[in-house]
């Protein structure tokens, strides 16, 4: 058994889908796998490679206890449903950060484009100035300047930012929620942009993948160190919509404008709508992110051809056809404890 392996990873919000997704990359990789949860016997029932820990990020006692001999602490929660952001997002990074002081983990951050305003476009580099337009953007802008100043008092910060997350699992995003619908049949995209203005795209098992490289590297990075992702750039507003045309398997798949008229009158009784409202200037204008500072450390990004991202994330949300998701051209995956166990022996 290698150092790597004996190595605890703390993660908040493992139920969720890029918490989840980084926790199975890196108990791959040989870690111990920790996940701190409000119902530890229910969330084990789901995946139960993890060891669950009882407890509520909101609770400082309870992320120092589980944090105990974490050497990475995966910051990947959220409010359920997107509600009582203003009331919990921030405790919530104060008790990682408290935890990450008193037992010296790294911090690991999924980072979002939010804490960006539209005068930081088109290209987004890691130091570009955040002056974020939404309330959510603020508040992620925030939680970054709280890390940021941790790491001048000795805690290791990696924050990683990428485009809009879709995979597998993945819920709460543009794509799930936006493009198609969960469960049903493909019969039209709904797609919120306009053709000819580009949009960024993070495959989620490919940002896992770039969070646990970046942390195996994490004694060797800046104390406050922040990456940006390419993944899947759509230069023209029509690559996306064509992947999933050839995933669905119909060419003429329809394709609708987002009724971004209905949001005012929806969104005071959707907590989600409401906030994909307000985020429609990300949609307005082209925006990428540059991976140079990324490339520079772990060599080439991570990156799944898009047809087969996109089919995977389709099949994965039920929205393909039993015969069209069991027909892609990716081999089943193992059990991540299976595929530990032969890393571990070898």
């Amino acid at each position: 058994m290698t150092s790597q392996a004996r190595q605890i990873a703390l993660i908040l919000g493992a139920t969720g889908g890029i918490g989840g997704a980084v926790a199975r990359t890196l108990i791959v990789r040989g870690w111990t796998i920790r996940a701190l949860h409000r119902d530890a016997a229910k969330a084990a029932a789901g995946s139960p490679d993890f060891e669950w820990v009882q407890g509520d990020a909101m609770s400082a006692l309870d992320v120092l206890a589980a944090a105990k001999g974490a050497s990475l602490i995966v910051h990947a929660v959220n409010p359920a449903g997107y509600r009582n952001w203003g009331t919990l997002v921030l405790p919530m990074i104060d008790n990682t950060i408290a935890a990450a002081k008193a037992t010296g983990a790294t911090v690991l951050l999924p980072g979002t484009i939010y804490n960006f305003g539209p005068d930081a476009f088109p290209l987004l580099h890691e130091k570009s100035p955040q002056n974020p337009v939404t309330a959510k953007g603020k508040i992620r802008a925030e939680m970054e300047r709280r890390l940021d100043a941790a790491s001048a008092e000795g805690v290791r910060v990696i924050v990683v930012r990428a485009g809009d997350f879709f995979g597998p699992g993945a819920a709460n995003n543009w794509f799930s929620q936006g493009l198609v619908t969960p469960g049903k049949p493909l019969t039209a995209v709904t797609y919120p942009g306009k053709k000819g203005i580009g949009h960024q795209w993070a495959y989620l098992p490919d940002v896992a993948e770039t969070m646990a490289r970046l942390a195996d590297r994490r004694e060797t990075l800046p104390a406050f160190a922040v990456y940006h992702m390419q993944g899947f750039w759509d230069d023209d507003g029509t690559r996306m919509v064509a992947a999933i045309r050839r995933a669905s398997g119909n060419p003429r798949l329809k394709v609708k404008a987002f009724p971004w008229w209905m949001m005012p009158f929806a969104a005071p009784f959707v907590p989600l709508l409401k906030e994909l409202r307000e985020m429609r200037y990300i949609w307005q204008e082209p925006l990428r992110m540059p991976n140079d500072r990324l490339v520079a450390v772990i060599g080439a990004e991570p990156w799944t051809p898009i047809d087969e991202a996109v089919r995977t994330t389709l099949a994965g949300l039920g929205c393909l056809p039993a015969e069209k998701a069991s027909s892609q051209r990716t081999l089943p995956a193992p059990r991540v404890s299976e595929i530990a166990r032969s890393r571990l022996s070898s």
